[in-house]
């Protein structure tokens, strides 16, 4: 069957193309201008025409990036090129002769992650692109990775769901920055409508009880042993303050200000912050030996250093308080939910733990819901109670 032509491609005619299989659809006024569609519902307008060398097909964007008013007037300069016997676009070359992924994922280490992102993020990301990403398209020129390719990958991943999206992100990301260098067609990423896996995520709170038998064991700790006081001092601190592992951890002797019973943070995950100190939390601080030479909170074992790793002293803490499915960032998601059960709405909570995005606040809005409903159920047993009165 013939493949139709349309006098003028226009977007929405684009947007209700749909295929079975692979199929370019050409536009019938400017000769060498058409979209592919694929079964997925990508659509990529692309330009062609022979010149010198033989003929050549550019991509030359992604329909919703682009439209198909601006897919056309750049298909008409490729083509003229084209026939020019020029590069498609100054910025634009062959997908055969164009930088390949291992070329991009170099650019993209130099020039993002190492200037724009902090040590932890960056090595996680580099270790997805080192592992994954380059093994699986190293070799390949930019424009011939398909999104089958990425799917058949994210697939392969799927026993770890995280590392599995993280890879597509971190794909994805690439691909929209080489489309701002002009490496690629602007709007070309074949990681698009990639379904992620969902997340794992979940929360564990502290009851009034636990959190009784945790204190007990902390005092046990700092009496008998079982975990250095520089780690109990450290555990102690992120349930009195719902900050981060790694803000406490990191904490410096010049970042408290106990006079003003503040924290004040230079460099957390969103940027710097200051935490407000309570009582409890500042006579701990208080009350902590200041090492010479050392300017940490948290002192390690070596001299100068601080605190590295608590997880074997959390370990043993939560083994002896009987808490075994408790993590040590579950500290910091119970100090939210206290704060709910206090009156405290999510605006609050999510100033008290530095949250940039309202989003991520939103996972105790369950909570919230719950406060609610006990504070409305205490008011109509009151009111209740004088009406029968």
């Amino acid at each position: 069957m013939a493949r139709p032509k349309y006098r003028t491609l226009s977007s929405r005619a684009v947007g209700k193309l749909e295929v079975e299989k692979d199929t370019v659809f050409w536009d019938g006024e400017l000769t060498g201008f058409g979209v592919r569609v694929y079964p997925t519902g990508a659509r990529v307008y692309i330009a062609q025409a022979r010149g010198p060398e033989g003929p050549k097909r550019v991509a030359v964007g992604r329909h919703g990036v682009i439209n198909a008013e601006q897919a056309r007037r750049r298909a008409a300069l490729i083509i003229a090129r084209v026939k020019a016997g020029e590069e498609p676009a100054p910025e634009q070359m062959r997908a055969k002769d164009g930088p390949s992924v291992a070329e991009l994922a170099k650019r993209y280490s130099e020039e993002h992650l190492a200037v724009r992102c902090k040590p932890g993020t960056e090595a996680l990301v580099r270790s997805v692109v080192d592992k994954h990403i380059v093994p699986a398209f190293g070799k390949l020129p930019l424009a011939e990775v398909e999104r089958a390719q990425v799917v058949e990958l994210h697939q392969r991943l799927y026993e770890t769901p995280s590392t599995a999206n993280l890879t597509v992100r971190t794909l994805s990301s690439m691909y929209r920055l080489a489309g701002a260098w002009g490496l690629v067609p602007e709007g070309l990423n074949p990681c698009r409508s990639i379904a992620r896996y969902p997340g794992r995520r979940r929360e564990r709170f502290l009851t009034d009880e636990e959190f009784v038998r945790l204190g007990k064991t902390l005092d046990e700790f700092e009496t008998v042993g079982g975990a250095s006081a520089p780690a109990v001092a450290a555990i102690r601190l992120l349930m009195l303050t719902g900050c981060r592992k790694s803000e406490i951890l990191k904490l410096r002797w010049e970042d408290v200000a106990l006079g003003e019973s503040e924290l004040r943070l230079p460099d957390t995950k969103t940027g710097a912050r200051v935490v407000p100190l309570s009582p409890p939390a500042a006579a701990l601080l208080a009350g902590l030996p200041r090492l010479s030479g050392n300017p940490w909170v948290i002192p390690g074992r070596k001299p100068g250093a601080h605190l590295r790793n608590l997880d074997e002293a959390w370990r043993a803490v939560r083994a002896r308080a009987g808490l075994h499915d408790v993590r040590i960032h579950d500290l910091r998601h119970s100090y939210a939910s206290r704060a709910l059960a206090l009156g405290e709405g999510l605006p609050m909570i999510a100033k008290l733990l530095g949250h940039a995005h309202v989003e991520t606040t939103a996972r105790y809005a369950h909570l919230a819901r719950d406060s609610v409903r006990e504070t409305a159920e205490r008011i109509a047993v009151s009111i209740a109670a004088d009406i029968r009165a």
